[in-house]
């Protein structure tokens, strides 16, 4: 791992063997098209070292920008080509600490703030679609201290085959020695922060109660609180699965794409075209980066100016835009009864304007519950290979935060879980986020509504939603009353995340078949349950979409709109 000699991944840029001597150097010589090559080639390690580094903060871009800048302008004054990587990975840590003095603590931002900060892990989890282990990886970064994830950003890249142990002591200003201490004690750290990973995603009473209060945020207090407790704690030092080492997993992570949105300008006017010609730069290529001329490379594009726009194309063509009926054209959202009812026939006199069916036009809606007593409609048949859950076939979801990734097509059962007793008020809805694809609510089932009044409910409980000697949970202003059971089509992916912080509640996430809903939907008040299920399903796309569903991914789920647009 630690051999300075050994051959590259070629992650780092895309060239065989890694060799950039002579791009290094035809650069330095005022070559446009090497300066191009290179700037590309390197960015997304810079990226990737400041974003870790920085835990995604909204500074990265900058830091990047900066970075990037100062590696172009003193590019001429590098003597041995060989040593750019590590030369220019320092540039970047020196950046990284700058920023962090530069930054008085009364100016600081605060980083436990959705809106402040979009969390590296999260984007690396979304980017590379991890799951198990080396998900747990990714997202135990975020407890870890500023200045270990500085380091991780660098030994990360190490185990990955990015940089040298030599590189990574140089990029810290420390011999490979004590290099070697502040890895071991960096690795520590973030086995701790694992463990707390593991525990949020489990069932200990004590913790739930411990987390009562957690602002759902990491931060150093709430590491040193949650891993006390882990240490004291049988059931949260249960791994239940054989722990891979950290190094292990980080070799499969690979670097995070540079995001499509970002740019990166290089403006080379002024003092800064001055420095380029100081230090060898042809007065020549000087004068082509400040014409207004545009010269097209495969991922980067230089562009009026001298400003270098790296740019990403787009894997799919841009989604439609799909934009809702106004109040006065929308139709009546149909109840579920008119769902599995047909339509009556227009008037002879009515001349009928059948729009086509708009996908996401049609949100679940406040509706009564039907007669108990009355049986379910048919379930339309839907291709259902299956669905792939990052929890596996049984999710369970009790603490603000936890969510699960769903891939493919088929049925998936979302359980409900609501404990008043615990916390009472207002019930934040759980997210659908980050949705490609179709998601539909195709059934509910379970025997009951959450509201529906229990006979001999124990420990205070009216209904499913409470009681009045416990409180009730209490849902937004329009939400579809949830059942016990809610069953959802999936054909693509998308995550759903527990948004809880008022109102206690779980959800355990199973994926599902046809044949399992129609036997749910069908136990009824013959059998002891309080009423039959419900079909929602019409087999088209005018079956309701959640109402908390969206395609984009926002840092805190929980300010999903409630009414749906896909």
């Amino acid at each position: 791992m630690e051999a300075d000699g050994r051959a590259r991944s070629g992650g780092t840029a895309g060239r065989a063997g890694g060799d950039w001597s002579a791009v290094i150097a035809a650069a330095q010589a005022g070559d446009r098209r090497a300066l191009d090559e290179l700037v590309q080639g390197w960015l997304p390690l810079v990226y990737n070292i400041v974003g870790r580094a920085l835990n995604g903060h909204a500074d990265v871009d900058d830091v990047v920008q900066e970075t990037m800048l100062r590696a172009v302008g003193n590019l001429g004054a590098l003597r041995d080509p060989d040593s750019f990587r590590s030369w220019l990975v320092a540039i970047a840590m020196r950046q990284i600490r700058d920023r962090a003095r530069r930054r008085a603590p009364s100016q600081r931002l605060d980083e436990n703030d959705p809106h402040d900060s979009a969390d590296f892990a999260e984007l690396t989890v979304l980017r590379l679609q991890l799951a198990g282990q080396r998900k747990e990886v990714a997202e135990a970064v975020p407890w870890l201290d500023p200045e270990d994830r500085q380091l991780l950003s660098l030994w990360w890249l190490e185990v990955s085959g990015e940089l040298t142990r030599r590189e990574l002591a140089t990029a810290v200003g420390i011999s490979r020695q004590h290099a070697a201490v502040r890895v071991q004690r960096v690795k520590e750290r973030l086995e701790v922060s694992r463990g707390i990973v593991r525990a949020l995603a489990g069932a200990c009473p004590d913790l739930r109660d411990l987390t009562a209060r957690w602002h759902g945020r990491p931060d150093s207090v709430w590491r040193k609180r949650l891993a006390r407790h882990i240490r004291g704690c049988a059931y949260c030092g249960d791994t239940r699965e054989p722990v891979v080492p950290a190094e292990r997993l980080l070799v499969g992570i690979a670097l995070v794409p540079v995001p499509a949105a970002f740019t990166l300008s290089l403006a080379l006017g002024g003092k800064t075209a001055a420095a380029a010609t100081g230090v060898g730069w042809s007065a020549k290529v000087v004068g082509a980066l400040t014409k207004p001329a545009v010269a097209m490379t495969a991922g980067a594009t230089l562009v009026a100016g001298g400003a270098y726009v790296v740019v990403q194309p787009p894997d799919d063509p841009p989604k439609r835009t799909v934009v809702l009926p106004t109040a006065d054209t929308t139709p009546a959202t149909p109840t579920p009864t008119a769902l599995n009812s047909p339509s009556p026939s227009p008037s002879p006199s009515a001349t009928p304007t059948k729009k086509p069916a708009v996908y996401g036009s049609v949100v679940d809606a406040v509706d009564t519950a039907p007669d108990p007593n009355t049986p379910p409609g048919s379930l339309p048949r839907r291709p259902a290979p299956g669905v792939t859950s990052s929890g596996g076939a049984k999710a369970v979801m009790q603490h603000r935060g936890d969510h699960v990734d769903l891939t493919g097509q088929g049925y998936v059962l979302v359980r409900w879980q609501i404990s008043p007793k615990s916390r009472p008020g207002g019930l934040v809805m759980p997210g659908w986020t980050g949705l490609e694809g179709k998601l539909f609510h195709v059934a509910s089932a379970g025997g009951r509504r959450m509201d529906d009044a229990m006979a001999g409910a124990p420990n205070g409980y009216a209904t499913g939603m409470g009681g009045p000697t416990i409180g009730y949970a209490v849902l937004p202003d329009g939400t579809q009353q949830m059942w016990q059971n809610e069953y959802f089509y999936l054909d693509g992916s998308v995550t759903l995340t527990v948004n809880e912080r008022g109102a206690d509640y779980g959800l355990i996430v199973f994926p599902s078949t046809r044949e399992d809903i129609e036997k749910d939907l069908a136990y009824g008040p013959p059998q002891g349950a309080i009423r039959y299920g419900i079909v929602r399903d019409t087999g088209a796309d005018d079956t309701p979409v959640p109402q908390y569903a969206t395609r984009t991914t926002p840092v805190d789920p929980a300010t999903v709109p409630q009414r749906s647009a896909l």
